[in-house]
């Protein structure tokens, strides 16, 4: 069922990207059946997590995506969990949001799309729509690193690119007639699809105590959220972990805005999410905060995550900049358990 965040009013369980108030949309779940049983242990993948979402297996992509694996390490006096989501299929933890959203698109028989992004939901998207058939029009601000466009004429995707800011290239794919828009920004099912990383990270490593993540639209900053919450409905889990949203400098929504521009964290470039207030209510409710980050301070954690091994792209070394900052300051006690989704692959980005 999905049911309007601001009016109340619910719909059926099928693909909407809005109520007719206009108002955002949530996935409203009940589990009747307890954890053990709703896990579909057979599968080491998405599949496995099925039953807790809202989509019926016969409408499964044929892509199946990957459960993504975690590093551990002790940094700054924490236990530091790295979730390696950039090994995704596509190269970013998109693939989540993208998986059930192409699924209820087959649920629907909506053959041809539209969708805005920075580049890395753009690429996921039209991974799928090969897969699937689809016809998939990509508006992209012309300044997306030449290694996500590049991709995405590979991929045959039919690209649009805007002379104009991240906001100008969503309003220009607002106005195309093209296909049905999906925006990532507001699609209640993309959600649903990002919350399956807390059931894995559940599964990997146990309890959680704060998860940082970046936050532009907040889709997965949301779906995190979401997947641990659920958790805790299913009495896995006795508290919810502070969520902890970190922004690129110039671009934040929940932070003060600095006057400065970020350049390097091209992925969260996002002033005005839709979700911004259901953001600023799970950060109260969860005993959170919001950081942001600098792009001297962006690259110095890219370059420490390389050293690491993790090759990923600028947008995912926030969380580690974030890191450094908040343990600097004594806000996460010694010995915490954190999470940090690595978001993107670097070999979509040119390096610094």
């Amino acid at each position: 069922m999905l049911r309007c965040m601001k009016c109340g009013r619910t719909y059926p369980d099928e693909f909407r990207l809005a109520c007719e108030c206009g108002g955002l949309l949530d996935v409203i779940n009940r589990f009747e059946k307890p954890f053990e049983t709703l896990l579909r242990r057979r599968y080491l993948d998405v599949r496995r997590y099925l039953g807790f979402l809202p989509i019926r297996e016969e409408h499964a992509p044929n892509l199946t995506l990957p459960i993504t694996p975690v590093v551990e390490r002790e940094i700054c006096g924490v236990r530091a969990i790295f979730k390696l989501e950039y090994l995704m299929p596509s190269g970013s933890f998109k693939d989540r949001g993208t998986y059930v959203t192409a699924a209820k698109l087959k649920e629907a028989g909506i053959r041809e799309v539209v969708l805005d992004s920075s580049g890395n939901a753009a690429i996921s998207l039209a991974l799928f729509a090969g897969v699937e058939g689809l016809r998939a029009h990509i508006f992209i601000p012309k300044s997306t690193s030449e290694g996500k466009k590049h991709a995405l004429r590979k991929l045959g995707a039919e690209v649009h690119e805007i002379a104009g800011s991240r906001m100008e290239t969503h309003e220009e794919a607002l106005k195309f007639e093209g296909g049905t828009y999906i925006s990532h920004w507001a699609n209640p099912y993309f959600l649903e699809g990002t919350k399956i990383a807390a059931y894995e990270t559940f599964e990997q490593v146990g309890r959680i105590d704060y998860v940082i993540s970046p936050v532009g639209s907040g889709s997965l900053f949301i779906g995190l959220y979401k997947g641990f919450r659920e958790l805790r409905e299913l009495g896995l889990v006795e508290s919810l972990p502070a969520m902890i949203a970190v922004q690129a400098a110039g671009y934040e929504s929940l932070c003060r805005r600095s006057r400065e521009k970020s350049v390097l964290a091209e992925g969260i470039a996002i002033p005005e999410p839709p979700r911004r207030e259901q953001m600023l209510q799970i950060i109260e409710e969860t005993g959170g905060m919001c950081v942001s980050v600098r792009d001297e301070e962006v690259e110095s954690a890219l370059r420490e995550l390389w050293r690491m091994g993790f090759l990923v792209e600028p947008t995912s070394a926030v969380v580690m900049a974030a890191l450094r900052k908040i343990t600097a300051r004594g806000l996460v006690e010694e010995g915490a358990r954190v999470l940090l989704p690595l978001t993107g692959s670097g070999l979509k980005s040119k390096t610094l």
